[in-house]
């Protein structure tokens, strides 16, 4: 799959599908009038917008998605550690615990994600 870019609104209006999938676009129209005040025709052109993207699929005015949000995010996670930090990942943690520390509960949660990536 191709790197898909997402503004803010569209991240937003991405999540707002994952999280009632399978759903109609009225009910989607619906949705944006009430969380970003979007007009019937906005909330269409973002639909297709993403669904050209290869996020999701419109069927006969249902959107499902063609990925999930987790393999969604994980995928810009990549993107952006290989684009920032040459594809380092001890790069990208020694950056982001450089100007604070971790809790214990972080600490700990992170050692079980690297124990069960190994064991992959």
């Amino acid at each position: 799959m191709a790197d898909i870019q997402l503004g803010i609104i569209e991240s937003r209006f991405a999540d707002m599908i994952w999280a009632n999938e399978p759903v109609t676009s009225t009910e989607l129209v619906r949705l944006a009038e009430d969380t970003f005040c979007w007009k019937r025709t906005t909330t269409h052109t973002v639909i297709k917008r993403l669904c050209e993207k290869g996020l999701f699929v419109n069927n006969k005015g249902t959107v499902t998605s063609l990925i999930s949000r987790e393999q969604f995010y994980s995928r810009q996670s990549r993107q952006f550690v290989k684009e920032s930090f040459n594809g380092s990942l001890p790069a990208f943690i020694a950056a982001f615990t450089k100007n604070g520390k971790l809790t214990a509960d972080e600490a700990d949660e992170i050692r079980r994600m690297i124990d069960e990536a190994e064991d992959k």
